[in-house]
């Protein structure tokens, strides 16, 4: 536990259903002024569920590690990350969830989320770490931005329904992204 009652720990499998819920609920306030109408209906909890039980099932590769971030047993902030193909990000890891209750950020729980992530792709042997963040996202940019990200290119993610423009953010050194992220007495 830290102060203020959060506590990070590892998802499991039977988190699936918690997760997507949230997840649903956070990506609609993250998006609903960027992404089509049609797009956030369709994103709903049983899409989402299919695929946390796939990420978080037993035989799940090693290569992703997925966080919770609870305040009192109530799930309020979900982050991943592991090791990705995709080009843009130039052979680093990747930030690959990041999602705060919108009534919690600003809290130092992105920030806790991001730490413990870091931490866990230097024990990986990652050497950097990237993310994609949709072009407009102005809250999570700032956020990134703050944590000493560097903007190092953009690409469109076809998406298996909406297609979005998105700003590709990179770190190259984890530990001094680990030191940024700490909060001191956690």
């Amino acid at each position: 536990m830290t102060p203020g009652g959060l506590h990070i720990r590892g998802a499991t499998a039977a988190d699936a259903q918690a997760i997507a819920r949230f997840h649903v609920a956070s990506w609609r306030a993250a998006y609903r002024d960027l992404a089509p109408p049609a797009v956030i209906e369709v994103l709903d909890e049983a899409r989402r569920l299919t695929m946390w039980a796939k990420l978080l099932a037993p035989d799940a590769p090693a290569s992703s590690r997925f966080l919770v971030a609870e305040i009192e047993g109530r799930l309020v902030g979900v982050g991943g990350a592991g090791i990705t193909q995709h080009p843009a990000y130039g052979g680093r890891a990747q930030i690959s969830f990041l999602y705060i209750e919108p009534e919690h950020q600003r809290a130092g729980i992105g920030r806790r989320l991001m730490h413990e992530l870091t931490l866990w792709l230097i024990e990986q042997g990652h050497r950097g770490v990237a993310l994609g963040v949709v072009d407009g996202n102005a809250p999570a940019i700032r956020f990134y931005e703050s944590l000493g990200g560097r903007r190092i290119g953009d690409y469109e993610d076809p998406g298996p329904i909406w297609r979005s423009a998105n700003l590709v953010y990179a770190w190259d050194d984890l530990a001094a992204l680990a030191s940024i992220t700490d909060v001191p007495g956690r």
